[in-house]
């Protein structure tokens, strides 16, 4: 009896980078040098496959997300603990 487990390849065909993209993968070649110059990842040069961690990694960069409400009060309320224990220190 042979075991087979499911491997999900995290190299992929332009077919499937296309669709990751939501593109049809005419579109993709055809917009895939400007995307390149944006910094997208190229293909290997043996296979022709993209890495999918990087298409995910360069897609989260593309519009990094502006602080939260909570997280720029709390940014705020450090600064302004530290300038106190600077003006503090100073007397």
């Amino acid at each position: 009896m042979s075991l087979r487990y499911a491997i999900d390849p995290k190299d992929i065909s332009p077919e499937k980078a296309a669709r990751r993209l939501g593109l049809e993968l005419s579109r993709f070649e055809e917009i895939l040098p400007r995307l390149l110059s944006r910094g997208f990842p190229a293909p290997d040069l043996d296979t022709g496959n993209f890495d999918l961690d990087e298409i995910d990694a360069w897609r989260a960069r593309r519009h990094r997300r502006l602080p939260t409400a909570e997280a720029t009060d709390n940014s705020l309320h450090l600064v302004q603990s530290r300038l106190a224990a600077m003006r503090d220190g100073a007397r």
